[in-house]
Parts: structure tokens; sequence; C-alpha cells
């Protein structure tokens, strides 16, 4: 057996580039960066001026992240929305579209905000939405999304209020499980993607079955969505390589991502690419990233 055997760095054909690293090959290369070093400055400057140059929504901050690291990398951008159903509820709004429908603004922990139409049976005095709004104020404001969903019925029953209030109220109640809802995770709901034309670019993808194993990849979020939720198990940066997903559609690719913090809550933020990149670059500025994300969140 040759040392590079040992290592773990056993090699398969490859029909465009001779032969080429496995998978375990390429873990036991990552599992050796015992230490992170800091992007190039000027990458940095590039990164943190992009990201803070905008809308600071975090749908805004995510999507410039995303795409600013692709493009830095090379790679697939790639950032996962926090889990929102253990969201605080800051406040909420009720305005007025229609005689018969309203928008119910909720904001959340995190600057994180949703809108939801309800209709209305006929026409409700402004006074009373108004004093509905009032109340849901009083009784749901600082509990998270999945509380106010489980509760909601029970904390509105004795709201002693006129028959116009009343009546919105119930409205409410009856409706609770889709207002107070969020994006279930695994839906692709909560996925913001870069370009996948950079991944285009690589040799791996070059091919027809390269380039149908991209466009898989853009166009099944809801899978996407999903294994990044069972792959994230906890904080800090994770890496997982080709076979080691246990997922057909990413087992020609490498995930690298970092979690990000908004207040109380997280998502991850990183790149997919091809098995065969610069692993020190990719979690250098994945890593970096992250950081700045939470910073501009906190």
């Amino acid at each position: 057996m040759s040392d590079l055997e040992e290592k773990g760095f056993l090699f398969h054909p490859h029909t465009s580039a001779g032969r080429v690293p496995t998978d375990l090959a390429y873990r036991v290369y990552v599992e050796s960066l015992t230490e992170v070093t800091p992007p190039a400055d000027r990458e940095a400057r590039h990164l943190e001026a992009a990201i803070r140059d905008g809308d600071n929504a975090i749908e805004a901050i995510l999507r410039r992240a995303a795409q600013t690291l692709g493009v830095l990398t090379q790679e697939l951008g790639i950032a996962l929305g926090p889990r929102l159903d253990q969201t605080v509820l800051d406040r909420l709004g009720i305005l007025r579209v229609s005689s018969d429908r309203v928008i119910l603004a909720l904001t959340l922990t995190g600057g994180l905000a949703r809108t939801v139409f309800v209709d209305v049976p006929g026409e409700i005095a402004d006074a009373a939405i108004e004093e509905v709004q009032r109340v849901l104020n009083e009784r749901l404001a600082g509990l998270t999304l999945r509380d106010i969903r489980l509760s909601l019925a029970a904390r509105l029953r004795d709201a002693a209020a006129p028959g116009s209030v009343s009546e919105l109220l119930n409205i409410f109640i009856e409706e609770g499980d889709q207002v107070f809802d969020v994006p279930v995770a695994g839906t692709g709901a909560d996925v913001v993607l870069g370009q996948a034309s950079l991944l285009a670019g690589h040799p791996e993808f070059s091919d027809t079955d390269g380039m149908r194993r991209v466009m898989q990849l853009t166009e099944t979020r809801h899978r996407l969505a999903e294994v990044l939720r069972q792959r994230q198990p906890g904080p800090g940066l994770q890496v997982t390589i080709g076979g080691e997903h246990g997922e057909s559609l990413l087992e020609r690719f490498t995930v690298v991502t970092a979690e990000y913090h908004a207040g109380s809550i997280s998502g991850v933020i990183g790149v997919i690419g091809p098995t065969r990149m610069p692993y020190d670059k990719v979690i250098s500025l994945v890593t970096h990233t992250s950081r700045l994300v939470s910073d501009l969140l906190h």
C-alpha cells in the first residue's frame, strides 16, 4: 500500500481529467485544514460591501450574500432561511385593502416580516379593526408563531368585544393555522440560490449528464431544503462530500455551509460545487460570510 493510500488518497478514473481523488481523499484533506485563514482583503471588502448594500430585510441580505459568495468562489451560492416556527412576534398590524379583505402584517424578531391576506364578511368598521389589532397585540406579542397557533383560541376566547370586533376575532381564530403559519422546512420556499451558470462552467458539469444534474439541483428546491436541514445538526461549519450526503441529488457535489444567527433564530449560508474544489478558499469565504450576515442581522 502506498503512502497516499494509507492517508486515504485513493483514486478512480475520470474520463476527462485522468485520475482524481475520491470522496474519502477529499474528506482527509478537509480534516487536515486545522486552521481556516481569513479571506484576502480584497475579497473580504467586496463581500462586506455587497452584502450591506441594499434592503436590510433578511431575505434581501441572504440573496445578496448567496449571489456574492457564489461569484467569489465560482460555485453555486446558497442560503437557507431561519426556522421561523420559533420566531417571536414583535407586533402586528391590520390594514384594510377592500370592503371584504384586510392584510395582517406580522413583524417578527430578527427583522423578519410576513403579510397575510384575510377575507372578511362584509364591511368591518375602522374602529373595529383598530380594536382587534389592539387585542391581538396585547394577547399575542412576545409569543412564538408555534405557540400562537397552538393556543390562539384559548388566548382570545375571553376577549370581551362588541359584535363586529368579536366577528373579526373569530375569523382570526378560525384561520389561525393559516394566518400564523410559516413555510414548512423542506418546501423550498426558504431556499435562496445564486447563479447556477457558475456550476455549468466546471468541467465536471459540462457534459449532458452534468448539466442535467445542475438543472435538477436548482429545480427541486424542496428536496434541497430538506437535505440542508438534515445535514445541519448544530452550529459551526459543515462540509459534506459526494456520497456522504446519502442523497442521489447531491452525489457529485460538495456542500459547504456555516450557520448564521439573527437574534434567537438561525439559518445557513454557503456554496454547492463539484467535489474537486479549492476547499481552503471556499471554507474561508463561507465562514467569513456567515459572520458578516450574523453581524448585519444582529
